[in-house]
């Protein structure tokens, strides 16, 4: 294993350090969740003092709907634990809510970050769109989260560095190519950079606009320094810090609420469940792998912004369509005697099933991203870590419940028979049986 020394401790780690530099505070948000547990792991090993907050609100939304991880989860003490035992360093955990003010007001006075890394937010599309009880909570979870740290910074670091991970979802699918957060516009003569403008598909979506927003506010007027991570679909399970100790695994979320894309395509093909694609399935997306999220949120806080400036960096390595992402997974799983077949379903969202899309995403690739491409061994890789853990699999947890149209809010309507496709992509006609959801775009970014 390969010792990499900044200018103030050793790190420990597989990976290729970003930058040299000296160990900070950092304050982690969410520290207990798919990407917040990985990310902390992965500064405490570059040797930095990392500090977590959560409230496990992740694990309590799972028990109220009867969804689990399919890799199963230690406690978070069991977490740190084993983490001490294999690096030698302890994360401090804070247990709490973001949206209680005082709470975080504390924790932040307590830390005094360099920077703060933002994920503790309600990251489900669908959920959102369930119920106006389901809408209030994100919203509420998500922007007066953000506004209560906005203050906190403010009042006890004004200089700390502001991580959010925002969404591509923001942007929407405009007919024009998406810009890194703004757009030059000609106008009657003038002209002017302007935040490019955002056509969010669900409430979650929206709750994150108004989070950009509001830090863009914070910057402008208060001279806070932040980068928004306008973040694709993640797809994967493992980083080189989770691969030490099963106890220190992450979170792989299938469900039609929680499961991103690409995971819950996997499980499908793993378990004999089609792979459900939504109407025709040119809804096209950015998509990373996990171990390229942590490297981009590296590169972020090692190369922070500017005093008085919102930053926004589109975060994703490749762009898909829902059937590419789909023939990709049914292609691999025939290599490996598996009989999966691909259906396509009556799409319950509000979003268009064929459009442009080319989002312009060089910010990161200059400060040094080095992606990890998806192909055929990734997909391998997958599907043997979900059938080491393939007794966990419910097949109840993939089938579609949330609708977006009016009138189906937080309703289960019978969803009419879907249709099938070969290899080739082909329709081959209706069926009896109704299964699964396809989990995209934005589900859980």
């Amino acid at each position: 294993m390969k010792i990499l020394v900044n200018e103030a401790r050793a790190c420990v780690c597989k990976s290729p350090c970003v930058g040299i530099v000296p160990a900070v505070h950092v304050l982690i948000l969410g520290g207990d969740g798919y990407l917040g547990w990985p990310t902390a792991l992965r500064f405490s090993a570059r040797g930095h003092d990392v500090a977590i907050v959560d409230n496990f609100a992740r694990r309590y939304w799972h028990l109220q709907q009867s969804t689990d991880s399919l890799t199963p989860i230690a406690s978070l003490e069991e977490r740190i634990s084993a983490w001490e035992e294999h690096s030698g360093r302890r994360i401090k955990a804070y247990i709490g809510s973001v949206d209680e003010g005082d709470f975080l007001d504390r924790v932040v006075a307590e830390v005094l970050p360099d920077v703060v890394i933002h994920y503790a937010e309600q990251p489900s599309a669908p959920f959102s769109m369930k119920s106006r009880e389901h809408a209030v909570l994100t919203q509420r979870t998500n922007v007066i989260g953000t506004l209560n740290l906005m203050f906190a910074i403010r009042e006890h670091v004004p200089d700390c560095h502001i991580v959010k991970l925002g969404t591509m979802g923001e942007y929407g699918t405009p007919n024009i190519d998406i810009e890194e957060g703004y757009i030059e516009i000609h106008h009657k003569g003038r002209s002017d950079v302007l935040p490019y403008p955002k056509l969010p598909g669900s409430l979650y979506h929206l709750s994150k606009v108004h989070d950009s927003h509001n830090l863009h506010f914070a910057c402008r007027v208060w001279g806070l320094r932040a980068t928004d991570l306008n973040q694709g679909v993640v797809y994967g399970i493992e980083t080189d810090e989770t691969s030490l100790d099963p106890r220190l695994v992450t979170r792989f979320d299938y469900d039609e609420v929680f499961g991103t894309a690409l995971n819950r395509f996997c499980v499908q093909a793993l378990v004999g469940h089609p792979i459900t694609v939504y109407g025709e399935g040119g809804q096209t997306r950015g998509f990373l792998n996990i171990r390229d999220t942590l490297q981009c949120v590296e590169i972020a806080a090692t190369h922070p912004a500017a005093a008085g400036e919102f930053r926004v960096f589109n975060q994703f390595t490749e762009q898909f369509s829902v059937l590419e992402l789909a023939h990709l997974v049914q292609r691999c799983a025939q290599e490996v005697g598996l009989d999966a077949t691909v259906r396509h379903y009556p799409n319950p969202r509000v979003e268009a099933e064929q459009h442009y899309y080319h989002a312009v995403n060089e910010k990161l690739l200059e400060l040094g991203l080095e992606p990890h491409y998806l192909g055929d061994e990734l997909i391998f890789s997958m599907l043997n870590v979900i059938r080491k853990y393939g007794d966990r699999v419910s097949l109840g947890q993939v089938e579609p419940k949330t609708r977006w149209r009016p009138g189906e809010l937080g309703d289960e309507p019978e969803v009419p028979a879907p249709a099938e496709t070969n290899g080739s992509g082909t329709r081959s006609g209706p069926d009896d049986d109704i299964l699964g959801e396809e989990g995209v775009p934005g589900a859980a970014v």
